[in-house]
This record gives structure tokens, sequence and C-alpha cells, in this order.
């Protein structure tokens, strides 16, 4: 069956609408305006809907035009990839992976691990672009082929897809330098409850979690901030308004020079641990495979040892 949509026409309507003019994009490509138009009636017709406007500066792509614009771009970007890594020899081939992985992977453990992986000269022609979303995302992703690799909780559905252990992590509880609870040296997640705090907005297992955990204790678990990152969580518990429970890795990056005390949890459930997956490892190509063990490899533990609050 014929494709509806042919690269010419789309890297033509492309230029179009970053243009403004047809006319100009005419005398760019050495082709006639007519000709151009014939090619935008014909993605028009067969996307059932005008993807043009004219407007006093020229013309301007329609509400489908410009979703027709983000796919074009998309599609004539992975065709450049696609003619450059195949056009240059077997030597300069570069193999390009996706990782998705949820915010605290992201935090604590992918990128470090991705910068080490690549810093290898025998990666030299690995490209790597990491993803952010929940875990039970990330498997979806990867089940459905749509992603690499994937680290998460190891304690999500994994049905459909291989995985390993990764690193552990711990929950602190974060607090300001001046804070009552700042000198202990461990405390109880309970003991937090007594204060107001600041959470992932949106958040996911862990928040989910700590819900529970505070119905257990009896006691409210008291939001009075919700806010996108663990970088925002940190200014905010530094403002004295707030404690956190965050990861311990992520709070110690900030805890030298910073206003705030990182004390670890003594509730059992504090450990948690990461998970690396993929649909299946004998599948991996050579360089997934070999970032898959890196990701699985190393020290168990994340945290390190917590300096004294006082």
């Amino acid at each position: 069956m014929a494709r509806k949509y042919d690269l010419s026409s789309l890297e033509l309507f492309v230029a179009v609408c970053e243009y403004r003019s047809i006319a100009q994009v005419a005398e760019l490509h050495n082709i006639t305006a007519s000709a151009i138009s014939k090619r935008i009636t014909r993605l028009e017709e067969f996307a059932g809907t005008p993807l043009l406007i004219r407007t006093n500066s020229g013309v301007a792509p329609t509400n489908e035009g410009g979703r027709l614009l983000e796919h074009a771009r998309n599609l004539l970007y992975n065709v450049e990839l696609l003619e450059r890594d195949l056009g240059g020899g077997a030597a300069n081939r570069r193999a390009g992976l996706l990782i998705v992985a949820n915010r605290s992977a992201n935090a604590e453990l992918v990128p470090a691990s991705v910068a080490s992986f690549l810093a290898d000269p025998k990666h030299r022609n690995v490209d790597v672009q990491i993803g952010e979303m929940t875990s039970h995302e990330v498997v979806s992703r990867v089940k459905g082929g749509l992603a690499t690799l994937g680290v998460c909780w190891a304690e999500t559905d994994m049905a459909g897809v291989e995985w390993k252990p990764s690193k552990r992590d711990h929950l602190s509880a974060v607090v300001p330098r001046n804070h009552l609870l700042a000198n202990k040296e461990r405390i109880a997640f309970a003991d937090t409850l007594e204060y107001e705090q600041v959470g992932i907005y949106l958040g996911g297992p862990v928040t989910h979690l700590l819900r529970r955990e505070s119905v257990r204790a009896g006691k409210p678990l008291r939001y009075r901030i919700m806010v996108p990152t663990f970088d925002a969580m940190i200014r905010l518990v530094e403002s004295g308004l707030v404690v956190a429970i965050m990861p311990a890795a992520v709070a110690l990056r900030y805890a030298r020079g910073s206003g705030i005390a990182v004390i670890p949890l003594t509730d059992a459930w504090r450990e948690r641990q990461f998970a690396v997956c993929c649909r299946s490892r004998r599948a991996l190509p050579r360089p997934a495979a070999e970032l898959f063990s890196h990701l699985v490899s190393g020290v168990d533990d994340l945290s390190p040892k917590l300096p004294p609050n006082r």
C-alpha cells in the first residue's frame, strides 16, 4: 500500500511552517509555489482537515497542522540519523538507546551510571536518551518495545519483562539545621508526623507508602506544600517551613554547606531496591546488553555513610 505522507512533502511542509511563506520556500528549494501548494493540498486531503491558514504575516499551521509539524520534524530528524549512521560505515556506526526510569532512579542512579558507561572509549559510538515516568509506565514502555531498558522499583509488577535487581537506597528525614529533630542520629517516621511536610506533586509509590504508614501510625501526614522536584523539596526544608522524607542519596548531595540535616529512618520499610528491566536480555543489542550489566553492577547501596548532624 502506498504511503500517504512522502518525505519530500513533509520536508516542504515543515519549511513552509518555519518560513511562514510558500513563495520563499519555493525560491529556496528551486520549485514552483504551485507545486508546493499542490503537495500541501494532498497532505490536507489525506489528513481530512486544513493544515495551514493565511495570516497577515503569511501562513501558519492550524491545530492539526501543528501536530503534523511536530511529527514531521521528529520523522525527518530520525531519517537524518538513519542516513548518517548507515552511511558512515561500520566503524562510525552509532547505537542509540532509550532508557526510561522513575524519578528516584533518575535522581540517584541512572545519569551517573550512564555517564560512567559512556566514558569508556569502547562506547564512544553509543548515544543514550533518558526519559522519566512512573515505575508502572516504565515496565509498560519496555514491554511494548518503546524503550530499550527501564529502571524502576523492584516491587513493581514485572510481568512480561526480564529484570534484575540493582542498587538499594534508603529513605531519610530531612529537616532544617536548627530543627528540634536535627541532632537525632536516627528517627522513626511517626515522629516526623508531628510537623508539616513537603512532598512530591503527583507523587508515586513513595508518597503512597508514606500515607499508608501514617495511617498505621494513627497520625495524619500533613503535606503543606507539594512540589515537582527533589531540589525544590530541599529548598523548602532550608526555608524552615517544613520537613521532608526523601532518598538519602539525593539529600546528602545537598547536605554539605546547606541548612539541612539528613537523619536515617529506623522503619523497616525505609530500604528500597531498584530494578533494571528489558523485554529479553538475549535479544538486546550488544551496547544495550552491556549497559544493562553496568546498571546492575557495582555497590549494592546507594546511600553513603551519613555524617553527624551536630
